[in-house]
Order: C-alpha cells, then structure tokens, then sequence
C-alpha cells in the first residue's frame, strides 16, 4: 500500500485543490472520533448517549457536527467531475449516468459488501437466538450512519440540474433555497402544518451542497462574514426560538436539529463553511508537504470503508469488555474519562483491520482497454440511472431507520409515508446499485464485441 500510496501523491497533478481533500478525511475522522465518545455503553449492555448524561456538552456539538463540511466538499468536487464529462463527451451522450457511475463506484461497492455482510450476519445471530442484549442493540446501530450515504446519493442525483441553476443564478440558487428551508420551519413550528419537516431533508443539505458550487467557481470571498452570520444566526435560532443546543440527535427530545434538518443546522453550516474557508491558505500550506500529503492520499483511500464500519469497531470493544468482565465506569465519570483513550485505540485497531479486510471495495476498478472503446451509453442510460440511485437511496435511508434487527419478525420503519422493512430496503438498494452501475456503461452487446488490446 506504502508504494502504491507514494506513487498516487507523487502524480498528483498541480492544479488540485489538495485543502478539499483534508477536508474530506478531516470531516469524516471527527464524526467517527464523535461517535466514539459519544456512546454511553453500561454494565448491562445499555447504550447512552453521552450528551444526554452531561447536557453541558452539548455545545461542543458546534465543533464536531461537521458533516455540513463533508457535504460543501462534495458539492466542490461534483461540479469539477460533472464540468469535466460534460466537456469530454458529444451531445446525445448520457453524461448523467456516466456522472452517477463515476460518483458513487467508490461509495456503493464498499457500502453494499457492509450491508450483505451486515445482513447475513444478523440472520445467522437470529437463527442462533443471539439477538439480545448489546448485540440487538448493535444490529440497530450500526445501520444508522447510512443515512449520511443516502443523503449523499441525493445530492449526487440532483447535481446537474442544481448545477445549472447556479451557473445562471450564482448565489441566488442558494439563497432560494435557504428561504425554502426557513419557509418550512415556518410552516411546521408557527403553523403546525404535519410532515412539512420533511422536505428540509432535501433543502437544509442541498443549500449546503449549493456552497461547494460557490466555491468551485471562487465565489466564497468574504469567508469571515459567512461564517459570523452563520454563528449568529445559529445562536439566535437556539436563544429564542424553537430550536435545541444540540446539532446532533438527543434520544426522547421533542424537536431534533438533525432529523428532520432545520434552519438553526443551516446556520451551523455557514459558520462551519465560512471557518473552513478560513483556514484554507494554512490548509494548504500543510498539504503542500509531501509526508502530510500522502497521509491525506491514503486516508482518502480508505476513508468510507472506515466509516461504514466504525460504529461496529466501537461496540465490538464494549462487547469484549463485557464478555471479560472488564469494569464499564460509570458514564461521564472521573473513571469513565480515564478510559477513553483505551477505548479509542482498541476501537481505532479494529477498525483498521476492518478497513484491511474490507478496503478492496472501495479501490477503483481499472478501465481495461475493451471498456475504454466501449459505445458510450445513449440518451435512455439517463432515466435508468435516476431510476437506479432513486432505489438506491430509498433503501439505504430505509435500512438505516429499520436496522438488521429482527429480520425474521418482519420489523418495519416508515420511509416516506411508506413502511419498509430491512429485507425490502437491501433489494432496493442492491437493484438500485446495478442500474447505476449498468446504465454508465455501454451496451453490453457491443461492450463483448469490442476487441482487447
């Protein structure tokens, strides 16, 4: 991995925007080190969160909610690669379904090996009357980070016609949507109108994705005033309005900042946009370095597989703790403290033998000569990739609210006004990956015929 890593930093062309990527691993690594410390594992396999125990630390939810960051980053790196197709491919090509294929190979391969192995897992342990205690509690938990992925499959499907929209509007595609998300909050806390919330699923995050376009065409130039108007405004939400100090999800709480998304986490996105951007020249300063640079190439490389399988890392430590009768402190307790940075190493090991058991699915398959003179994919590739990643992020989003949790008992969640169980959401998902992953390639007919070199 060592060579193959120099080797990627070393070609690594002039013009890149080395800070992007820190941001992604950065981003990432604080919700993983977020997650971690977070959990509130007991003696008897109850697992708390930790900012319900010490509601004083909800505030640094305001330095560790970073997923605003990850979501600006993509948007950045969505319009360069969707730019870069439209310009290399003639008219009547799917540029649409070579862009899904592009964006998510990397995100869907490594997510569909977690939820199949997940899923067979949880089948055997039920099969095995093994399904009870921290292990029922992990086959829910460790489910729920996929929401992040089928968020991130809706900002990739909507980028074109979002992109558009920013080409011709600048700032005004952003500033529309902003104003549809506090039109929501207005209807769903002054007006009482049902559901509404939902729809700031779409428009909290798309606004954020919305600032990464800005930021590919260098329009983020006063990052301080960003970033003090979104601080601002967060603080004021929370003062005086209806929102909690928390930026994640509290268990039993009323109104969640997460989910549904509201205005006050929009907010918490500019200030966190307008911060990043600036740190942007030490940033770079820092990545310019060789060594720090091909830390960043090969944490890049593996950072979804680390990602997906965190969460199990961080429960397979308390479960051997507890399979060892090793002491479980009490939570926020003075001993608790004291153990955290065990606990950290033992989960960051394991996640590291996950990530090298696992990491082969998310290396990018090599482009052999035959598919590099394969037909490009024609105008119907379109609708059947949107059809694809529609699935595809409905049962992602729906296995992340179900859980494997009984599997056999037919447990259900509600999606959209649609109830899905775990079984339905994996085959809509694994369908969904297929069309994205067929409608990006040439027919199959001509692919065969094309001779190798």
């Amino acid at each position: 991995m060592g060579n193959s890593v120099r080797e990627l930093a070393d070609q690594t062309p002039a013009g890149r925007d080395r800070y992007t990527d820190l941001l992604r691993v950065a981003s990432l690594g604080t919700v993983v080190a977020g997650h971690w410390l977070m959990a509130a594992v007991t003696a008897d396999g109850n697992v708390g969160n930790l900012l319900a125990v010490v509601p004083e630390l909800q505030l640094i939810t305001w330095a560790l909610q970073v997923m605003p960051v990850f979501f600006f980053v993509g948007g950045f790196s969505h319009a360069l690669s969707y730019r870069s197709l439209r310009r290399k491919h003639p008219a009547g090509t799917s540029v649409y379904s070579l862009f899904l294929r592009a964006r998510l190979q990397r995100l869907l391969r490594p997510t569909m090996a977690f939820i199949l192995l997940w899923g067979a897992a949880a089948l055997a342990l039920q099969l095995l009357g093994s399904g009870s205690g921290l292990t029922g509690v992990a086959l829910r938990l460790v489910a729920q980070p996929l929401w992040f992925i089928g968020i991130y499959l809706a900002m990739v499907a909507f980028t074109p016609p979002l992109l558009k929209l920013h080409e011709r509007y600048g700032w005004g595609a952003f500033v529309a949507l902003a104003g549809a998300a506090a039109t929501v909050d207005v209807l769903r806390f002054a007006l009482d109108v049902p559901y509404v919330e939902f729809l700031n699923f779409a428009f909290v995050w798309l606004a954020v994705h919305q600032l990464g376009f800005l930021r590919a065409d260098g329009r983020i130039r006063m990052p301080s005033a960003l970033a003090l108007t979104g601080l601002a405004g967060a603080a004021a939400l929370v003062a005086f309005g209806p929102y909690p100090l928390s930026m994640v999800g509290m268990p039993g709480e009323k109104v969640s900042n997460m989910a549904p998304p509201t205005l006050a986490l929009l907010a918490h996105g500019l200030w966190l946009v307008g911060a990043v951007e600036l740190l942007r020249a030490p940033g770079a300063r820092l990545v310019a370095r060789p060594r720090a640079w091909r830390a960043v190439v090969a944490a890049n490389g593996v950072a979804m597989t680390a990602f997906l399988w965190h969460l199990t890392a961080m429960l397979g430590v308390y479960g051997a703790m507890l399979a060892l009768d090793v002491p479980l402190p009490v939570p926020a307790s003075a001993a608790w403290w004291a153990q955290v940075p065990l606990r950290f190493a033992a989960a960051a090991a394991l996640t590291a033998l996950f990530v090298a058991a696992f990491r082969t699915f998310e290396r990018p398959k090599p482009i052999t000569p035959a598919q590099a003179l394969a037909p490009r994919p024609g105008r119907l590739a379109g609708p059947a990739a949107a059809i694809g990643i529609t699935l595809c992020l409905l049962g992602i989003l729906g296995l992340s609210m179900v859980g494997f949790g009984d599997l056999l008992e037919g447990r259900t969640a509600m999606l959209i006004a649609v109830r899905i169980s775990a079984p339905a959401a994996v085959l809509m998902a694994l369908a969904g990956w297929l069309l994205v992953e067929t409608a990006g390639r040439g027919p199959a007919r001509l692919r065969a015929r094309t001779p190798a070199l």
